[in-house]
Formats: C-alpha cells, sequence, structure tokens
C-alpha cells in the first residue's frame, strides 16, 4: 500500500489506474521521482510526511513534521464528542495541543453552531491547523498559542460576554501521553514527529493531570472532560478524574480493544 501511494504521488495516477493500465511503463522522471520516494520510506519517513496529507475523519489534513500524524482511534474522540454535544448546539469547545487541527477543524465542520477554541503552544503548529481550517471551510475556530490554558485569558475578547471565556460546554485533548523513557519512540512514524506532542514526564501522564487538575476552573458546570491516552493509563486516568471532583467517569475502548479515551464531568 505505501509503494502505491508513493507511485501515485510521484505520477500523479490514482491506484486504480495503475490497476487498470498495469502494463504502463514509467517516464524517467516518474521513475526518478518514485525512486527518491521510496528510498526516503525506507529510511522510516512516514508516508504522511512524504504525501503532506493524512485522512481523518474522511477528510484530508496537511501534516509535516511539526505536528503529530492524527491516528484512526482518535477518531473515538470526535465520535464521542458528537454524542456529548449535539448538532444544534450552541456551545463552546477548546481542542488543547490542536497540533495539525484534526479535531477541532473536524468538530468545526461538523458543528456548526459551536464556537472551537483551538491551543498549541508551537506558532508553526497552528499555522498548519490554520491552513487546514481555512482550506477545509472551519471558520468556527480561534486559534490561540498558549501552554495548555495558561494563554486563554487573552483572548476574552473573542467571547461574547467578559467571562464567558473560561467556561467550556466541553474540553478535549489527544495531549502527549509516552513516558520519556518508553522504548517505541525509538521505532516507527515516531521517530519523525515531535517530542513535545508525544511525551510527557517520567510516566507519560504529566500533560494529563495538568488538564485534569485545571479543566475544572475552565468548565461550565455540568461540562466533559475527554481526553485520549495510553492503552495502560485508563485506570491511572480514572483516580486522576476522580481525585479532581469528577463524575460520570468512563473510559472507552478504540478498534483494537484498548482502553483509549477517558471522559469526566464536571
Amino acid at each position: 500500500m505505501d509503494a502505491e501511494i508513493l507511485l501515485s504521488l510521484a505520477t500523479g495516477k490514482s491506484r486504480t489506474y495503475f490497476r487498470a493500465w498495469s502494463e504502463k511503463e514509467l517516464s524517467q522522471q516518474e521513475e526518478e521521482r518514485f525512486n527518491d520516494l521510496l528510498s526516503q520510506r525506507l529510511l522510516g519517513h512516514p508516508v504522511a510526511h512524504l504525501t503532506g496529507i493524512r485522512e481523518f475523519w474522511s477528510r484530508d489534513f496537511k501534516v509535516t513534521s511539526d505536528v503529530l500524524i492524527p491516528r484512526p482511534e482518535t477518531e473515538l474522540l470526535i465520535e464521542l464528542s458528537l454524542k456529548l454535544i449535539p448538532v444544534n448546539q450552541t456551545a463552546h469547545i477548546a481542542d488543547l495541543g490542536t497540533g495539525s487541527g484534526a479535531i477541532a477543524v473536524t468538530l468545526g465542520l461538523e458543528l456548526p453552531n459551536a464556537h472551537i477554541t483551538a491551543v498549541d503552544l508551537s506558532p508553526a503548529a497552528l499555522a498548519i491547523a490554520a491552513d487546514n481550517a481555512s482550506r477545509l471551510g472551519a471558520r468556527n475556530i480561534t486559534f490561540v498559542q498558549s501552554d495548555w490554558f495558561a494563554g486563554l485569558p487573552c483572548h476574552a475578547a473573542s467571547f461574547r460576554s467578559p467571562d464567558e471565556w473560561e467556561y467550556f460546554d466541553l474540553i478535549v485533548s489527544n495531549p502527549p501521553y509516552i513516558a520519556e523513557s518508553d522504548p517505541h519512540l525509538r521505532h516507527g512514524d515516531v521517530r519523525f514527529e515531535p517530542s513535545l506532542a508525544l511525551t510527557s514526564g517520567p510516566d507519560g501522564l504529566d500533560a494529563i493531570r495538568h488538564i485534569i487538575q485545571q479543566s475544572p476552573k475552565y468548565l461550565k458546570p455540568g461540562g466533559w472532560l475527554l481526553f485520549e491516552h495510553g492503552y495502560d493509563q485508563a485506570d491511572r486516568a480514572g483516580e486522576l478524574l476522580k481525585a479532581a471532583g469528577f463524575v460520570d467517569l468512563e473510559n472507552f475502548a478504540d478498534l483494537q480493544g484498548h482502553a483509549r479515551v477517558s471522559v469526566g464531568r464536571r
């Protein structure tokens, strides 16, 4: 599949075309382009970085080495968010650590009456997220450069009343949650992704702890916190949510059956 995707990129032809016209030969320029892409893939560079695109929720998102490549399991955050926020509801939603903007832009398009605040510490990531929003037509997103919640008060003017900025119906996040010493960081696509979006302290839970501790100050009464975590972190995430006073705690499994997302209500 990787080879077909790269051949498609090199030739400008679809994968279906290759099956219909399998006897066609490449031009010298196409062959050189394909071999260059193949060499980079063999060194481990992610296909998404070579194509510049990754599909998420049936939309194509621009990605670079400045952002985490959207994963299929993260679509679970979208699925659950759409169950918590009705499509016709006027709601304020924060996406913490927006990266490519895959979550924020998807929610902005699926929930046209919602206003999304997309937060990231990286200016480069925010630029990519804003580009994705513009290209895909999501006009209901405010982009904020911030270390998690720290910069949100500076954007009070984005909301309808002076104190409304701090009250969200939903806070959603796919934060970094890999332990700094995890051996998996030396293998696969993650070698080429920003460590800021991957690792979070000795046990991988530093960002999740901070988000859980601070979220009650920014959620409306009854508002929801929803976040992705590692396959083996559900129990600890539940303990942290309970200690912070959250109720209606649940965790949800991804397609591989791993507990991947935890949710709690203020």
